[in-house]
């Protein structure tokens, strides 16, 4: 599965759809120049795979600072977990093993 991209511009459209769908949803924000951000990215692959209920909405930090700003994110990588829209379970920054995110979301 994919990662999908979002920005400032399309992020309320883009999770309210995934919420429809009953999807947990995972913000994953990262830059294309940082190795942790693309050790996350393996995880979160690794993740979606294991799990049709999970959607990785991708922002690059560099093109999206209000959404950057919007949830504080002062480093990266940073993930956001969504339970559903009105319940954030997650937010930490760093990279965190799928199978702890499993048991984050299994809860």
């Amino acid at each position: 599965m994919e990662f999908i991209e979002v920005d400032e511009y399309n992020i309320e459209e883009v999770l309210s759809q995934e919420f429809k769908k009953g999807q947990i949803v995972i913000l994953k924000f990262g830059s294309e120049l940082c190795d942790a951000c693309m050790a996350l990215e393996f995880e979160l692959e690794e993740l979606q795979d294991n799990n049709d209920n999970i959607s990785v909405l991708s922002i690059d930090c560099g093109e999206s600072e209000e959404l950057t700003q919007k949830y504080g994110v002062e480093q990266v990588p940073t993930m956001v977990v969504y339970e559903n829209e009105n319940s954030i379970i997650y937010n930490k920054y760093g990279v965190v093993l799928a199978t702890d995110i499993e048991s984050i979301i299994n809860k």
